[in-house]
């Protein structure tokens, strides 16, 4: 249901010029042909600098149009329709690799966190804290979908919350700050207090903390 088409992280382009894997890179914005895009996120390009097509091209581009450099192999993802890329120069494309594991786990995240958002209208009824902490403790996750999940926490009044929320470091101080005050209410709603030397939760009136036996 919550899924972005990622199809291409799994595909496999070989170099037709000199076999090696194509490397998946981020498109340019703009087609140097006619200006539009090139109606993908990212392309397949041969990165081989011992690539016949690349080694020959400097020279085919200087005798033809007078200018320094040289065509790079390329596929669009879906398909095996030989390309080549002019490029300026052997750094070109060098540095838009795409670290497809790395995209494979963000994109993992973001199914993860449209998930939890999906069951926040459901989780004070059901009583399911799940959704509510994913969403709270994903530094990644919208700042919109967190606080809706922050508000949801409030009418939960669980204290199971907060153990992982005291040893979350939030980046956004404002969260950090709401869910202070809520823990404050959740504690006296269940007549509960945290011992200050060792952060257990005990009974709000105990004089001699029951885990670390201080004296309060």
């Amino acid at each position: 249901m919550f899924t972005r088409n990622l199809n291409y992280l799994d595909e496999v382009h070989t170099c037709p010029s000199c076999q090696t894997r194509m490397s998946c890179c981020e498109a340019p914005p703009v087609h140097v042909g006619d200006g539009l895009g090139w109606g993908s996120e990212v392309l397949f390009i041969c990165l081989n600098d011992e690539c016949p097509t690349f080694k020959n091209g400097w020279q085919h581009i200087e005798l033809q149009y007078g200018h320094k450099g040289s065509y790079r192999c390329m596929e669009l993802p879906g398909s095996k329709e030989r390309n080549v890329m002019m490029v300026a120069s052997e750094y070109a494309f060098t540095g838009s690799v795409i670290d497809v594991e790395a995209v494979k786990k963000q994109n993992a995240r973001f199914i993860k966190e449209q998930e939890a958002l999906a069951a926040l209208d459901a989780c004070v009824a059901t009583h399911d804290l799940t959704p509510v902490m994913t969403l709270i403790l994903d530094e990644s996750a919208a700042l919109s979908n967190r606080q809706k999940a922050v508000s949801c926490l409030r009418q939960m009044n669980d204290l199971s919350c907060i153990d992982a929320i005291r040893n979350h470091t939030f980046r956004d101080t404002s969260l950090t700050q709401e869910c202070d005050m809520i823990i404050h209410d959740i504690l006296q709603s269940h007549f509960k207090k945290e011992c200050p030397h060792c952060a257990e939760l005990i009974k709000a009136q105990a004089h001699k903390c029951m885990h670390c036996q201080t004296e309060l």
